[in-house]
């Protein structure tokens, strides 16, 4: 029996050898190759995620950037319009009595048209005087002109421009135009 055990012995020693041999091995083809994948593997998705958060801060930043890049267009464009409008009201300003000026001396030989006009359409005029002034043609000729006459108050109530005041002027080079 102590042969049978010796051999057993043996043979459990043999098996066991065996198993650890089998072991090396699987650990040499399969589980070693599959750690070394598994590393393989996990570097490269590492290195995808590191990609992937690289390229996505950089359009964060291009986007940024893009968008600061027009704020300062529309900030400079806005600046530069605001500058032309106060030099455009500065030259308004400077010439609006003048421009009024030339306007209203521009229009008035059809606004004193328009006054006389009724009296072209008239077929009869009757004139009544009191004696002491003119009679006739001149009273008549007399009062278009001094419905006229009134013009320059009447301008300057609607418009604030002293009419007189700024024909005075005209010779100053203010721009207005000489009739």
């Amino acid at each position: 029996m102590e042969i049978l055990i010796v051999e057993r012995t043996r043979k459990i020693e043999l098996q066991e050898q065996e198993i650890g041999r089998r072991q090396k091995e699987l650990e040499a083809t399969v589980l070693k190759p599959a750690e070394a994948e598994r590393y393989r593997v996990e570097r490269i998705a590492d290195a995808e995620k590191n990609r992937i958060i690289l390229a996505a801060e950089a359009e964060a930043e291009s986007i940024k950037l893009r968008g600061e890049a027009q704020a300062y267009a529309i900030q400079v464009k806005a600046k530069a319009e605001a500058e032309q409008m106060a030099q455009k009201a500065a030259a308004w300003n400077q010439y609006k009595d003048a421009a009024m000026v030339d306007m209203i001396l521009t229009a008035l030989p059809g606004v004193c048209a328009e006054v006389a006009r009724p009296l072209s359409q008239a077929k009869e005029i009757k004139m009544i005087s009191a004696g002491d002034g003119e009679i006739g043609a001149a009273k008549l000729v007399g009062e278009v002109m001094e419905i006229i006459g009134k013009m320059p108050q009447l301008i300057e109530t609607m418009t604030g421009v002293d009419l007189r005041h700024s024909v005075e002027k005209k010779g100053d080079g203010s721009g207005i135009r000489k009739n």
